[in-house]
């Protein structure tokens, strides 16, 4: 939601009554006059009218600091790269307003932005090349914009932009050597695969390594892993297998294991430890939403700051939150008078934000000895 613009007040009456500043008014298109015909009054008056007309009223200010930065709260700075839609939530429409309830700063990036996602009809829309990203990626540089704690990405529909998320990592990373990369690797579901092949080389040899945190789904396990997963001891060999590559989480958000849905999640606190592993079985629900992943590794991401080292305590609260929001979807179409079993249903986002902020644990982790 846009905040309301704030109105300035007018400038002193007597400002305006002096002749000379008529000459003074065009500053804001040029270079201001160095003679002393204007007052400091005149000034004052043409810093207003610029900072009115949403001219370089910056200029003549000193840049405020970043306080975020300046002042540190207990959760962060997430940039995020992700796709967009106008209508709908998926990508970032789906993973910034919660990250932003449970009190993040976060800048998003828009990968795509499409009209509707694309299981609609029809869609338009642009989608932005790694050039293009690394553009804004400097523009944040050359004003000392970079420093984030968090880098959160998920569609990514190219090997050259993925490449360049990679130079976006280590960009970050040579400002806060500290960065939480947590990568969603969105490549496809339920045996589909929604991006080009080669991207899935890139992954495993180049974004694997350095993320901090990974949430694949099944799908997306096996074709990062080359295991196959059909039975829970499979779904932890592939965690294991990820860890050995890099990252100190991974979280299997959806496993669908001898006709039950599980999460399974697995951290190592240290690099010399075996990793500590858990798992939760999620509710069925009879439809299909879109948006859930992404707002699932947004929700995990948020929980794990909270509990850095209680992975199992954060995915309870994610996974909770999540069935809470669904549930309430469900009603909400019945309640319109649809059949929520005929079409993928747009996740209700807005309408949750209780059950993001304050999620009651229902879906509760049980330990792997």
């Amino acid at each position: 939601m846009l905040a309301a613009a704030a109105v300035l007040p007018p400038p002193p009456t007597t400002a305006f009554a002096r002749p000379v500043l008529r000459s003074c008014a065009s500053w804001g298109r040029r270079s201001p006059p160095t003679n002393s015909s204007c007052s400091s009054s005149s000034r004052e008056e043409s810093l207003w009218r610029r900072g009115r007309s949403g001219g370089a009223v910056h200029r003549a200010m000193a840049r405020p600091p970043i306080l975020s930065v300046a002042l540190p709260s207990d959760t962060g700075r997430v940039l995020s790269i992700q796709s967009h839609t106008v209508q709908g939530y998926v990508g970032n429409k789906s993973a910034v307003f919660p990250l932003q309830l449970l009190g993040f700063d976060v800048d998003p990036i828009n990968s795509v932005q499409f009209s509707n996602h694309t299981g609609y009809p029809k869609f338009r829309g642009q989608v932005l090349n790694g050039d293009q990203l690394w553009d804004l990626i400097e523009g944040l540089q050359e004003n000392e914009l970079l420093h984030y704690t968090h880098l959160l990405t998920g569609y990514i529909g190219s090997v050259s932009f993925l490449n360049t998320v990679l130079q976006v990592v280590e960009k970050l990373r040579s400002v806060n050597p500290d960065l939480i990369y947590v990568c969603d690797p969105v490549m496809g579901d339920e045996g589909k695969l929604y991006v080009p092949q080669e991207l899935i080389s890139v992954y495993q040899q180049k974004v694997v390594p350095v993320a901090s945190m990974l949430t694949p789904n099944q799908f997306e396990v096996e074709l990062l892993t080359g295991l196959r997963i059909t039975s829970e001891q499979d779904g932890l060999k592939a965690c294991n297998i990820l860890h050995s590559a890099g990252p100190r989480k991974v979280i299997i958000t959806s496993a669908l294991i001898e006709d039950k849905l599980l999460l399974i999640g697995s951290y190592k606190k240290t690099k010399e430890q075996p990793p500590e592993q858990f798992k939760i079985e999620i509710p069925k629900i009879p439809a299909y939403f879109t948006g859930t992943g992404d707002l699932t590794t947004a929700l995990l991401l948020g929980w794990s700051n909270k509990f850095p080292d209680n992975l199992e305590k954060a995915a309870e609260l994610a996974v909770s939150s999540l069935q809470a929001l669904l549930r309430r979807t469900v009603e909400d179409y019945k309640r319109a008078g649809f059949d929520p079993s005929t079409s993928s249903l747009e996740i209700r986002l807005i309408q949750s934000q209780d059950e993001i902020k304050n999620p009651q644990v229902t879906c509760n982790a049980v330990k792997y000895n």
